[in-house]
């Protein structure tokens, strides 16, 4: 293959990814203003939002990443068997570290704003929504990763051209919608 034919093949797999990575970025922006009366209900959360939307992609964009190279390897089959260790693994250590940094993001929020003497919501209740959240869109995020990296293996399409855009854009929509449905819980639940 020329040069050209290679450039030609990534930008025929990698336009439609990004395509969509634009696209559910502004449907998670409108999400995220439409939050307006949870982030003023919990102070300190919109330090807190960038933080866990950073995480998700840093996580499991990693998982997707450890997905594709065991599928290039020869040391994953190109389906998903829930009996294999090696992807068992992968996935208990994607959501484990998900809920640790979203665990760690809120107490770094909380112990910043603090020292900054800016108002912050109690610690538990940032604790809660983080928990909920990552826990949340882990889950949503770990199924698109699998199933996207699965899918375009056995379709001829390099997984790690799709990775990247996928994460960014479900990371962006789920995270940005389950922080909502976090922030609902847990102020319903009396947190705030």
């Amino acid at each position: 293959m020329s040069v050209r034919e290679v450039a030609l093949e990534a930008y025929r797999e990698a336009v439609p990814a990004l395509a969509a990575s634009v696209v559910g970025g502004l449907f998670a922006g409108v999400v995220l203003g439409g939050m307006r009366s949870e982030l003023e209900a919990v102070q300190g959360l919109l330090v807190l939002v960038p933080a866990l939307l950073a995480t998700r992609g840093n996580v499991f964009g990693s998982l997707g990443a450890r997905l594709s190279t065991g599928l290039h390897q020869g040391l994953l089959e190109p389906y998903v068997d829930l009996s294999n260790d090696r992807l068992r693994g992968a996935i208990a250590a994607a959501l484990s570290n998900g809920i640790f940094v979203s665990l760690f993001a809120a107490t770094a929020a909380f112990v910043v704003l603090t020292l900054l003497s800016a108002p912050v919501a109690p610690l538990p209740t940032l604790l809660a929504i983080a928990v909920l959240a990552g826990l949340f869109s882990g889950i949503a995020l770990t199924v698109a990763v699998v199933v996207v990296v699965f899918l375009g293996f056995r379709r001829g399409h390099n997984p790690d051209t799709l990775v990247g855009p996928l994460v960014t854009t479900t990371g962006d929509v789920f995270g940005v919608a389950f922080l909502l449905l976090a922030v609902r819980i847990v102020l319903g639940l009396g947190g705030g």
